[in-house]
């Protein structure tokens, strides 16, 4: 038996393959792409995909999943939004006293992972992270809505809630603190650029023949190579 939107109904039983088999996947309109007349370097063809996604309409397309490792040796992934892309690479910002702040400080490696699903494309971006200095970190707290700021002043971030009103109390102090000192930015807020060793562009196929182009630094400069589908 199926739903309305043509999905079969989720069955305990075999844990929801033939639900989950039911969705359309790759059902977007691939714009297309000539492997061999890339760019030079992936930072050029980045923009372009990202621009194209802008202008497509795709909802929140700066927006990327970040992968760190923890103290474990665990993956751990979320969603963040890019802050700037340039030669010095993929440049995001976090609080160091959070989850994601401590584990790229111990282990200073991690992946992006952006996916416009409008244009079946994906991008992949893997390298070592390094910090940007205290101007640019400055620079991107000062730039913030005043809600974000406030948050990162309570100093909290990955911490346990136990009573959600002191979340309110710390917010109110932390947004009387901006009120009083509006270029105050907290030691613990750090712009980091994800310096690439390896980047990959993917554009799928509903045939399954997707293109994928990987760039993998070499010296100062990258070697390209189109990898099967």
């Amino acid at each position: 038996m199926t739903t309305e939107n043509g999905a079969a109904h989720w069955s305990i039983a075999d844990g929801g393959r033939c639900y989950l088999r039911s969705l359309p996947v790759l059902t977007g309109d691939a714009p297309g792409f000539d492997e061999a007349k890339a760019p030079a370097e992936p930072v050029t063809l980045f923009v372009d995909w990202l621009q194209t996604a802008v202008a497509a309409g795709v909802p929140e397309p700066h927006a990327m999943t970040l992968c760190t490792v923890d103290e474990q040796g665990f993956p751990r992934a979320r969603v963040l939004i890019l802050k700037a892309v340039d030669e010095r690479g993929w440049h995001l910002a976090v609080s160091s006293v959070s989850q994601k702040g401590r584990e790229l400080a111990a282990h200073p490696v991690a992946t992006l992972t952006f996916y416009w699903p409008a244009l079946v494309r994906q991008v992949r971006v893997v390298g070592e992270v390094v910090d940007d200095g205290e101007r640019a970190s400055a620079e991107d707290f000062l730039a913030r809505p005043p809600g974000s700021r406030a948050m990162a002043w309570t100093r909290r971030q990955s911490q346990p809630l136990t009573d959600p009103a002191e979340l309110e109390h710390e917010l109110v102090k932390a947004h009387r603190r901006l009120r009083e000192d509006p270029d105050a930015v907290p030691a613990e807020w750090i712009s980091y650029a994800v310096r690439p060793h390896q980047v990959e562009f993917w554009e799928g196929a509903p045939d399954r023949r997707h293109r994928r182009l990987s760039y993998t630094r070499d010296g100062q400069g990258w070697a390209r190579t189109v990898l099967w589908p």
